[in-house]
């Protein structure tokens, strides 16, 4: 497993866009993730072709459908040598996805709460408990059931790291350096509050794949998580 803590989200509507991107960053980059806008312009070609570079590969398609869909999708991914894959904290989701990864080097992320999703917005679809008590009802049913790990916005890091222990994976996106646009993200931190926080992986996107200059954004992200 690479010690690399920054994953690249490539947030673009065609391989050309998203080539351009790892192209300006060459070797300053080797964790990429590839989200459902990606994967439905060019399916698992992009894919490979970022493993035929030697990247690592966060396939996040957010698997959530009845057990025997999701282990056999999930049978599919693990041949390939993508590194994480995100299923829903579903125990019954994470279950069905483990027994078809069977025994590749393929890592499940679970995720809990969007983190673009606010406490009234959970209130809306019924739940009477708040964001933070959801959140660690699905990380400790998730990881129970199998799952690697968790996706969870930053401020959750904290405690989710305490639920799932000190060897689990804990990626969080909603992450930007101070003063950077926040976008669609409602619970954000920034790069060292995470890691401080918890998280082992940290999943960043406008800040540097909408930079002017890509390279000088991600040394910045470095920076800061080195100080």
């Amino acid at each position: 497993m690479s010690s690399d803590p920054v994953i690249l989200a490539l947030d673009f509507d065609s391989p050309a866009q998203a080539d351009q991107l790892v192209e300006a960053l060459g070797s300053s980059a080797t964790f990429y993730k590839v989200g459902m806008e990606l994967y439905a312009a060019s399916g698992m070609d992009y894919v490979r072709s970022l493993l035929a570079r030697n990247k690592q590969v966060f396939l996040d398609l957010k698997f959530h459908d009845i057990g025997e869909t999701v282990k056999r999708a999930v049978a599919q991914v693990a041949k390939t040598g993508v590194t994480f894959l995100t299923v829903h904290a579903v125990p019954q989701v994470v279950r069905a996805a483990a027994e078809g990864r069977g025994d590749s080097n393929l890592k499940l992320l679970a995720v809990t709460v969007l983190t673009s999703l606010t406490q009234n917005d959970i209130e809306d679809d019924g739940y009477t408990m708040s964001i933070r008590d959801l959140v660690a009802l699905r990380a400790g049913n998730a990881v129970a059931a199998g799952a690697d790990g968790i996706v969870a916005s930053p401020l959750e890091a904290r405690m989710i790291r305490e639920i799932i222990g000190p060897d689990a994976y804990l990626v969080t996106p909603g992450v930007r350096s101070l003063g950077a646009d926040t976008g669609d993200q409602k619970r954000v931190a920034t790069p060292a509050e995470a890691i401080r926080d918890g998280a082992s992986h940290l999943v960043i996107g406008r800040q540097v794949t909408r930079a002017k200059d890509p390279v000088a954004a991600l040394a910045q992200i470095r920076q800061e998580l080195a100080v």
